[in-house]
């Protein structure tokens, strides 16, 4: 019998809820769409094909363009969002889980009025919309480079019927 690694396998359940907590995000992003709240898209990350498709309409490709942020959308009365999601199935989630072409992007889009914030889910049982100056702040705020759930109550963000609500406290300012 195969031994596997555990270091492998965590990387692999922790790739996969990052991908379930995306899909979470992108179902309330249709209920945000649908309810005329929020058009909101994930960010597709360009690709440049390095030959041509196979049989199946598969192809070899590279990345072509640094990191951007992974949301992009405009809130009903015309202000933009611009946010990161990240998940984390230990207690603290790390600053640097945020890259730096990820943190400029985010910078700039904050500077010409949009609403910037990393949405966070810890092991799916707590979620969290932290403002962008708040999450570029972290050290100076809380005299480190990581967060806990118990640092941040006031940017809760509810799980309602399903969906997280993360625009929850935009919804009723932006009309």
């Amino acid at each position: 019998m195969p031994r596997i690694n555990n270091a492998a396998l965590r990387g692999r359940q922790n790739r996969a809820a990052g991908q379930m907590f995306e899909e979470m995000v992108e179902a309330a992003c249709r209920s945000y769409r649908q309810a005329g709240i929020a058009e909101i898209e994930k960010t597709p990350e360009a690709m440049k094909p390095l030959g041509q498709q196979n049989g199946k309409g598969q192809f070899l490709a590279c990345y072509v363009k640094k990191a951007q942020p992974d949301f992009k959308g405009t809130l009903k009365g015309g202000c933009s969002v611009v946010f990161e999601a990240k998940f984390t199935s230990s207690g603290k989630m790390q600053q640097s889980v945020v890259l730096e072409q990820q943190a400029e992007a985010l910078e700039r889009h904050r500077q010409l009025g949009a609403v910037c914030f990393i949405l966070i889910s810890f092991d799916f049982s707590s979620f969290f919309a932290v403002p962008w100056e708040v999450w570029r702040e972290m050290k100076e705020r809380y005299g480190r480079k990581y967060l806990t759930p118990s640092d941040i109550p006031q940017y809760r963000v509810n799980l309602y019927r399903g969906m997280i609500d993360f625009l929850r406290q935009y919804k009723n300012t932006r009309a």
